[in-house]
């Protein structure tokens, strides 16, 4: 058929096309170059690239390819499926086509810091109609069908479903609740001891402690998403040219997953129901929801932390008390809050009156710690920082002089509280030895996470020889402290697991 030749013609000599993609209302169109594999169109593009994200959640895409040839007013309008080539033996086949048909993309995909931080990505489209639009004959429509199949509706309504809560899991960066899982069990296992002490074990509560742990996941929840929302108003995100899985928020903005008002909303969402599970705490240990009881206050606070974190108008994180801010919520906040309501049965029959003293201790290392999760992927965004005024102490303390960022200072505070952490769990130890009723010396398992945290700061030292390098490129640099975001990350965890186990073996002890 004459609609056929024409069809192959122009994708044999056609070299790029206009791509658009889309997800949750947002679109997105890009040109890229391409090549043929039989009936299916072959694409490179950066795995972070707006694109690809869509392509990710939605692979329905369509394409226009205006044929090369100047005597005809010919356009391809095609509609297909389009998936990310993960296969080695296809990706390989993938570039070697499009190393011989767009030479330009050839310093990219062979680039081998792109390609060891898996940047580079090959795309396979499968065109499921073709539609010819004859420029001359605008109305007229040229459909052609390909052999490809449609996804059944039912399979595609299930991927849809799983795809959306994927990007939304993304979203509250669920990876990194551990933040709040770990000052919830450490509050929870003091909470233990003090009524396994007292004779109260009758009063556990697993259902509270579950409601508590939720509550804690739920505010981080909306902390995460208000930031990611608040960072796309100030343009700190948007500013972000070293977004890492660590650091830059989540990005799901930025790549038109989902459309800013709902991240605003779903904020809110959590933070109510936040509020609303320890109202409910509240009104059952206490007789009544607004009960000026510790929990009320702690609750409060820890929403406004989260709230006001980087939202207007305080803007914590923009005037310097970010990092504070971060400690005392996923700190004290959580460890005397959850520790409160597991033993408040017992502190309101007028058995005990509320020790505070050892989970407040028990919190400060790993408030030093998560804080420092957060200190160190500031170093990756300390340019879109410091262009929109958000004036973290990463900013503050990092000198800079003839456009070289001297990131020395904040290291070197990094050491600091590092060393701090460790050397109060030393302390606690020593403490539990002579005063029991503040802590325990089986604390003193925690000290083995101070291997990664020498590992860490030897990373990081070496970054930062590389980085005063006044040949290095600066450009790449910052993925390169990945290693130390991400042995940071274990520190907290594994110190705030082994705090938890150390009081609960004072408790089998007991």
């Amino acid at each position: 058929m004459k609609t056929d030749k024409i069809i192959r013609e122009i994708l044999s000599s056609a070299r790029q096309m206009m791509l658009a993609t889309s997800s949750d209302g947002n679109s997105t169109a890009t040109a890229v170059s391409f090549a043929t594999e039989g009936d299916h169109l072959l694409f490179f593009s950066f795995t972070t690239s707006r694109e690809a994200g869509q392509i990710h959640v939605n692979p329905h895409v369509q394409a226009l390819i205006e044929s090369p040839d100047p005597n005809q007013k010919n356009t391809l309008q095609i509609e297909g499926l389009c998936y990310r080539i993960k296969k080695p033996q296809e990706q390989k086949r993938a570039y070697q086509m499009l190393a011989a048909r767009a030479q330009n993309l050839k310093p990219l995909m062979e680039d081998p810091f792109l390609r060891k931080n898996k940047v580079t990505g090959y795309y396979r489209l499968i065109p499921t109609a073709i539609n010819l639009l004859d420029g001359e004959k605008p109305m007229q429509a040229n459909w052609h069908e390909t052999t490809a199949k449609p996804i059944p509706t039912v399979i595609d309504f299930a991927q849809t479903v799983l795809k959306r809560i994927s990007v939304w899991i993304r979203a509250v960066r669920a990876p990194f609740f551990t933040a709040s899982i770990v000052p919830v069990l450490i509050g929870s296992v003091i909470a233990y001891i003090d009524l396994m002490r007292a004779g109260g074990l009758a009063l556990w509560s697993w259902t509270n402690f579950w409601l508590v742990l939720i509550g804690a996941v739920f505010s981080q929840a909306g902390t995460n998403l208000g930031n990611d929302y608040f960072d796309h108003t100030s343009k700190n995100d948007e500013q972000n040219d070293f977004s890492t899985p660590f650091n830059g928020g989540s990005r799901i903005i930025q790549n038109g997953l989902i459309k800013p008002w709902k991240i605003f909303f779903a904020a809110v969402f959590f933070f109510v129901a936040t509020m609303a599970i320890g109202f409910h705490l509240n009104n059952l240990l206490n007789g009544f929801s607004l009960s000026a009881s510790p929990l009320l206050w702690l609750g409060l606070l820890g929403v406004a932390l989260g709230f006001l974190y980087t939202g207007h108008p305080v803007r914590l994180g923009y005037h310097g008390w970010g990092e504070l801010s971060v400690a005392l919520g996923f700190g004290p906040v959580m460890v005397l809050g959850a520790h409160y309501v597991l033993t408040a049965p017992l502190i309101n029959s007028g058995q005990i009156v509320w020790e505070w003293q050892m989970p407040l201790l028990a919190s400060v290392p790993v408030a030093v710690l998560i804080m420092l999760v957060v200190w160190i992927n500031q170093f990756q965004d300390l340019p879109a920082d410091k262009l929109v005024g958000k004036n973290t102490w990463v900013v503050r303390l990092a000198g800079i002089k003839d456009n070289h960022v001297d990131y020395g200072r904040p290291f070197l505070y990094y050491m600091y509280f590092n060393y701090f952490s460790f050397g109060f769990i030393f302390f606690l130890g020593m403490v539990g030895f002579f005063i029991p009723a503040l802590s325990t010396p089986f604390v003193l398992i925690s000290l083995l996470p101070v291997i990664l945290s020498h590992q860490a700061i030897k990373q990081g030292k070496a970054w930062l020889d590389l980085w005063n390098d006044p040949s290095a490129d600066r450009r790449k640099l910052p993925f390169e402290l990945l290693k130390v975001n991400v042995s940071t990350i274990g520190v907290h965890l594994l110190t705030g697991g082994l705090l938890a186990l150390g009081y609960w073996i004072q408790i089998l002890v007991d």
